[in-house]
């Protein structure tokens, strides 16, 4: 299948991006990517909330749901994927310069949350006057957001989908992301102001979250020693280099170490008295999905979801792939949300 032909752009607001928890990000930007034309009622989005180290080209890693008939329909829909806040690919971040300094910002960006992720991408739907969201849509870390924007929204979203994600970051998602963070902190570069900052701790916690995305059984099956013999140089450490090796050429250490801040702040109950009175503040058709395998957020944090999300149905997926298998398992993932949403 041929690529989807898009626009990659950037949308700078016009005033200062004040964040929840009091800082300012002067000169914001956002960069996008938009699939498709707008009708002129304006009411044929799609909104793709990408996860935690993707980025805003959607149909590069979601390409098995983009298509002529498929959920992603270009020829139907505009489909929008904005870069998310303090990512590495345009988006305002720790690789922005700082206009007090002119420096990057790197580690000083100021802080922010997941929630202002959300509303920064709403400023995007006003740039566009887009009034109604066909589907909102995000799996992991870009759920997450989903749900914050499903909120703030409010009536404007028709279709929310959320896929192994959860209503606030566990004690178990902070333990594995203080892990890397451990880790990013002993590297002495971390701090500088420099394209390398970090770079050789980056590696290291590619290796440390590897692991969690997948499953046991996915690393037997592919990374399996044939020769009963062998006692080192295995196929598993060359793997978890190789990974290492290619999240550094493509991804950012402060960027990285910003977000995975930004996502222990994930909590849809905040300032809203409990979680599940939160959850219930999500109006719109929605369909949860959770993979029975998922070791990083197990499938009963999207059952708990969709107990409290009033108009919500679940659907369970059994796959190899652990967490990463909302970016493999397509046809399972399209006839789940079909079940329940006309797209």
């Amino acid at each position: 299948m041929s690529r989807a032909s898009y626009t990659y752009s950037y949308f700078e607001p016009e005033q200062p991006f004040v964040l929840e928890q009091g800082g300012v990000i002067k000169q914001p930007t956002i960069a996008y990517n938009t699939y498709g034309r707008l009708n002129e009622n304006r009411d044929n989005a799609i909104f793709i909330c990408h996860a935690l180290t993707a980025n805003s080209d959607a149909d590069d890693w979601w390409h098995g749901l983009f298509g002529k008939g498929d959920i992603f329909d270009w020829d139907k829909y505009f489909i929008i994927c904005a870069n998310n806040l303090g990512s590495p690919y345009g988006t305002s971040s720790a690789k922005q310069i700082n206009p007090d300094t002119n420096e990057i910002y790197g580690i000083d960006f100021p802080f922010y949350t997941i929630r202002d992720t959300a509303r920064l991408h709403l400023q995007l739907l006003e740039h566009f006057k887009i009034e109604q969201i066909k589907l909102l849509i995000g799996g992991s870390c870009g759920g997450n957001i989903a749900q914050e924007m499903a909120i703030l929204l409010d009536d404007k979203v028709a279709n929310l989908v959320l896929l192994c994600c959860s209503s606030r970051e566990s004690p178990w998602t902070v333990a594995i992301h203080e892990a890397q963070r451990l880790i990013l902190r002993a590297d002495e570069t971390l701090h500088q102001k420099t394209e390398e900052a970090g770079r050789k701790a980056l590696k290291a916690c590619r290796a440390v979250a590897l692991p969690y995305y997948r499953t046991q059984r996915s690393f037997n099956i592919r990374q399996n020693e044939i020769d009963l013999n062998i006692i080192a140089n295995f196929r598993a450490s060359s793997y978890m280099n190789y990974q290492g090796e290619k999240f550094v050429k493509r991804f950012d250490a402060q960027c990285y170490y910003t977000l995975l801040n930004a996502l222990d702040t994930h909590n849809i109950g905040r300032k809203r008295n409990s979680i599940e009175e939160a959850l219930t503040l999500i109006r719109c058709n929605t369909v949860v999905i959770g993979f029975e395998s998922d070791l990083l957020i197990p499938v009963d944090e999207q059952q708990f979801l969709a107990k409290h999300i009033p108009n919500a149905e679940y659907f369970e997926i059994k796959s190899i792939y652990g967490h990463d298998a909302f970016l493999i398992e397509h046809e399972h993932i399209r006839k789940a949300i079909r079940t329940k949403i006309n797209i």
